[in-house]
């Protein structure tokens, strides 16, 4: 019953997101309609935003059965911050930045949530966002981090600070990289308990920063290439 109520109450609030994120596309698409010539850069990273919360829903409503969770406030606490503190971003006094800040902040953001997407599509069905364990995911870009995921999601939010550049922006971007660090560090826990090859998975994969040098990442893809 608690693990319907959650997916229902984070369903109501991608949905909500997705329909916000749809009306600032048709927006951006009406003024280039209207004006002409090049697209809004924004339209950009909204279309790859709302990509991302889409994408978020389908694997909500299809995600795999628990196998395990952590008990407690402290794990459901800090994965809830570290996955919405930063929706107060865009409700801080906007200041004026730079043309070309505002595009690095555009480029960012569509950097991130793109890649957010391509980690979803690999993590799929095993979406969690509290800790929680379904099904362990090692392939793809999990190869190289650990946390792919939330990786993409702060080259996003670095984007989105960076847009909104003021002390109280970074101070609560601060807030939320501490509150994504515990999280994974409890995800990990359950992970840890629950799939025994995650050790080995873990003293070979680096938490975030790619460990390994582009020569070895260079090999890795052309032993993919190599017929079985």
């Amino acid at each position: 019953m608690i693990e319907l109520i959650c997916k229902a109450m984070l369903l109501a609030v991608f949905t909500f997101l997705a329909i916000v994120k749809g009306a600032g596309v048709i927006a951006l698409l009406k003024q280039w309609m209207s004006t002409g010539g090049l697209p809004n850069p924004d339209l950009l990273s909204q279309l790859a935003s709302i990509a991302f919360v889409g994408l978020l829903i389908f694997m909500t409503l299809t995600r795999l059965k628990v196998r395990s969770s952590l008990s407690g406030w402290e794990p459901r606490f800090s994965a809830l911050m570290g996955t919405f503190l930063t929706f107060l971003v865009p409700l801080l006094p906007q200041t004026d930045v730079a043309d070309a800040t505002q595009l690095i902040s555009t480029l960012l953001i569509t950097l991130g949530f793109s890649v957010a997407v391509w980690v979803l599509l690999w993590l799929g069905r095993s979406l969690s966002i509290t800790a929680q364990a379904r099904k362990l995911v090692t392939h793809g870009p999990y190869e190289y981090v650990r946390h792919p995921l939330y990786l993409a999601e702060e080259i996003a939010i670095v984007g989105i600070i960076v847009g909104h550049m003021s002390l109280e922006a970074v101070l609560l971007g601060a807030v939320h990289w501490a509150f994504q660090l515990r999280r994974m560090v409890n995800e990990e826990r359950v992970l840890r308990a629950t799939f025994p090859e995650y050790t080995d998975y873990a003293a070979r994969t680096p938490m975030l920063l790619l460990g390994r040098s582009f020569a070895s990442v260079k090999q890795l893809l052309k032993d993919k290439q190599q017929p079985v």
